[in-house]
């Protein structure tokens, strides 16, 4: 066992670690001959499976879901140079049928905001019509050219949740901008995952939106990973792309837009977040196996030991939880040390002994062992799934408390970005901005910082020393 276990580097070598997690956890295969695409195991894309159906679940209150082609056509997607400018490197393009070359290029979509808009023009002829709220989960291609890193930097995301909005105000979208951000809030707090919500500097926003929010969490070597964004578009596209509507008064109005966007990102974030040496810890909700049962076989009571195993399994399959009896022929610390690298939230031991007493040995990924009443089962395991929960979310949030630092001067700017992430005073000047990022070797994140790990009161800024200035994150990003 002590041999398995330093097969999977420790988590401080962060970047030795999350490669090997990807692979030796059953995650993410690397090895397609196309740089920049992976392939999802079985037990990956169940984790992503489980992930996705909580983002559903919460956007499903209020949007329906819908699927556009992947395929967009050069003049469309050409219509708005702003928003084209931001692509125009990374897009792909299809230039033949077979052996014919094609009459009009078609780009593989690295966003869909020129896939969909020309739609939403067909569709919206009156403010009955309004809100449209509707989203998609696809994949996207985009050429990266920096150092591709699986669930991280990708050539095609394959799971990128894109939600699209119309409006009949600039008000009713920023409304939207706030359900969703509470939206994203509630999903990575069911994930465990700790965030802190920024709003983009202007010349970081998202081409051809009014402004962006973004929602980023840091990682375990300090960096920042971006895990979603909303975009408030104002009439920009709807200018573009002719989206208008009929007022009660009879007049044609542009409508106002948002996008948001969440991708596997935020897969990439639950596993960096809640890892550790031992390998993956996964919120119940969306572990593929919530809770494996070892039998701890003496040949005297092998078969009374089975049939134990076995009415634990149905019974804990009755209250809805995923189960497994592992019954391989193992010693029993192989077996602890394989669905620990998993991440499964819960293992249960039963034995001679534990049939004896009347329970059952409950061990949590984090090794807290304890006994179990077998009479109790159901009440005793769902107790230790909330403890789990709590238990991740605390360690994730203590991570994030102790990699944000107050900085008070440019002196100091530098050290705290090397450890994490720094939140400074800054006047929004863009001369400033530029000073702070030479200073420290990072970039500005955001400034409206919604965190209460972070001082909102303003200050001076650490450059020009304005008053007033506001409370700025800065720090290293994938």
């Amino acid at each position: 066992m002590e041999e398995q276990e330093a097969t999977l580097p420790p988590k401080a070598e962060f970047s030795e670690w999350y490669n090997d997690i990807l692979w030796r956890a059953e995650i993410m295969d690397v090895r397609y001959p196309v740089k920049g695409l992976y392939v999802w195991y079985p037990f990956g894309f169940g984790i992503r499976k489980r992930v996705y159906s909580v983002l559903r679940d919460l956007l499903d209150r209020d949007h329906e879901e819908t699927l556009f082609p992947l395929l967009i056509p050069e003049n469309e997607f050409m219509k708005e140079a702003e928003h084209i400018k931001g692509f125009e490197e990374e897009v792909y393009w299809v230039t033949h049928g077979g052996t014919t070359p094609l009459d009009v290029k078609l780009a593989l979509r690295p966003t869909s905001e020129t896939a969909i808009y020309p739609m939403y023009a067909l569709w919206v002829r009156s403010h009955a019509d309004l809100p449209i709220k509707v989203y998609q989960i696809v994949n996207t291609f985009r050429y990266e050219t920096k150092h591709t890193r699986p669930l991280i930097r990708l050539r095609e995301i394959t799971s990128f949740k894109e939600a699209h909005t119309v409006h009949a105000t600039w008000e009713d979208a920023e409304a939207t901008v706030e359900d969703a951000i509470a939206l994203y809030r509630e999903f990575y707090s069911r994930m465990c995952v700790p965030v802190l919500i920024s709003k983009r500097p202007s010349w970081d926003k998202f081409p051809g939106a009014d402004y962006t929010i973004a929602v980023d969490t840091i990682m375990p070597d300090g960096r920042t990973l971006q895990i979603g964004t909303v975009h408030h578009l104002g009439d920009h596209f709807s200018k573009t792309f002719s989206i208008c509507y009929e007022d009660v008064s009879g007049q044609q109005q542009y409508c106002y837009q948002t996008c948001y966007g969440i991708s596997e990102r935020s897969i990439a974030a639950l596993i960096s977040l809640h890892g550790d040496d031992r390998g993956l810890a996964l919120p119940p909700e969306v572990a593929p196996v919530q809770i494996v049962i070892v039998p701890v076989i003496m040949k005297k009571r092998e078969d009374e030991v089975v049939a134990a195993a076995a009415a634990l399994k149905q019974e804990l399959e009755s209250a809805g939880y995923r189960v497994k009896v592992d019954s391989r022929d193992m010693r029993p610390g192989a077996k602890y040390y394989y669905w620990e690298l998993r991440g499964v939230p819960l293992r249960i031991e039963v034995g001679p002994r534990d049939l004896d007493a009347g329970v059952v040995t409950a061990v949590t990924r984090f090794g807290q062992k304890s006994q179990v009443s077998r009479t109790e089962l159901t009440a005793g395991v769902q107790t230790k799934m909330a403890e789990i929960n709590r238990e991740l979310s605390d360690r994730a949030e203590q991570h994030v408390k102790d990699h944000l630092y107050a900085v008070k001067d440019v002196a100091g700017l530098k050290e705290a970005v090397k450890a994490g992430v720094a939140a400074v005073h800054w006047c929004g000047d863009k001369e400033c901005a530029d000073r702070l990022e030479e200073a420290a070797d990072a970039s500005v994140l955001g400034t409206e910082v919604r965190s209460d790990l972070v001082d909102k009161e303003p200050g001076a800024c650490v450059i020009c020393g304005k008053p007033g200035s506001v409370m700025t994150l800065v720090g290293r990003s994938y």
